[in-house]
């Protein structure tokens, strides 16, 4: 089943039909204004209401995680968990076309509404468990933005992170990457008294999550065990400042931050928080020190596609 929204093309093929993931009721009202305003107006909106998921989803500040990114302009990218659209309309802007995947319908339709004017998006209503093992086409990328701590819920295998990446791995193309955005469960901010994003609770990501969670994230040490336990030996670590979700700087391993620059960082919008100590002291103390990688809120990393291997 098809449906049309403007020039973006809804298929519905595998909707289960029930939204299993959602911010509430703040969500009819983002379709609502999707529905009725220009993305201009969306994005000014976006500061004016006092609302962290409005905020969260329709300011222009998401795109800058990947809108300084060299894609090639014929390039095709599949966007795994795309949400209310916030970064899908960046990536039609720069490349030939657009596969994204959500697992709701609802905030499928936001994202069509707001991108409506593109016609190099299709959005595909599902689990991407389930919607993976029909897909034939190769992709030059596939981006996993805030979606790779929630592999456990939704694929099935003992090892859900490294089952998540080598599927991924099936569906590029030779020479295609992997952009991966996530929290550092190290980040300063967890210790500095800020809750954990996804479970809003203290100190739970660093002192390790429970066994049995269902959502988490990693320090850098943990994504690169994982990543070469896998097969992946080709990686580059990115830093977005202050964190990827609102990010205003991106560091990289050739431009680390200089003592100093670090002062944006009492940020907590949709929970309320503890204030341990001076983040912005303590990360010039940790940037003269060369620990910045290890306590960055969060992390961009470049994955290449690995090569297959037979048997």
């Amino acid at each position: 089943m098809m449906e049309k929204i403007g020039n973006i093309t809804l298929n519905l093929e595998f909707y289960e039909g029930q939204d299993y993931y959602s911010d509430g009721d703040v969500e009819d009202t983002l379709l609502e204004m999707a529905k009725n305003n220009t993305v201009e107006q969306l994005q000014i909106m976006s500061y004016k209401t006092a609302s962290w998921p409005i905020l969260y989803h329709l300011s222009p500040i998401r795109e800058n995680i990947v809108n300084w990114y060299p894609f090639r302009r014929e390039g095709t990218l599949m966007e795994v968990g795309a949400g209310c659209g916030a970064i899908t309309g960046c990536f039609a802007q720069k490349l030939q076309r657009i596969c994204a995947i959500e697992l709701s319908k609802k905030r499928s339709m936001i994202n069509a509404y707001r991108n409506k004017n593109y016609d190099n998006i299709e959005i595909i209503v599902g689990n991407f468990e389930k919607i993976a093992p029909s897909m034939e086409e190769k992709f030059d990328y596939v981006t996993l933005i805030g979606v790779f701590e929630y592999a456990a819920s939704y694929i099935s295998s003992r090892n859900p992170y490294s089952e998540f990446l080598n599927r991924i791995n099936n569906m590029l193309k030779e020479g295609g990457k992997i952009l991966l955005a996530i929290e550092n469960r190290f980040g300063l901010k967890y210790f500095a008294g800020c809750r954990e994003d996804h479970l809003g609770e203290m100190f739970t990501g660093i002192e390790g999550y429970s066994y049995d969670t269902k959502v988490r994230t990693f320090n850098r040490n943990e994504i690169i065990q994982l990543l070469e336990e896998n097969g992946f030996f080709r990686y580059e670590f990115y830093y977005p400042y202050p964190d990827y979700k609102l990010p205003h700087t991106i560091y990289s391993d050739q431009y680390l931050p200089k003592s100093g620059e670090l002062i944006d960082n009492i940020r907590n919008f949709d929970m309320d928080r503890l204030i341990l100590f001076d983040e912005t002291k303590t990360f010039q103390s940790i940037v003269s020190s060369g620990m910045f990688r290890e306590f960055s809120n969060s992390f961009f990393i470049i994955i290449e596609r690995k090569e297959q291997t037979n048997g």
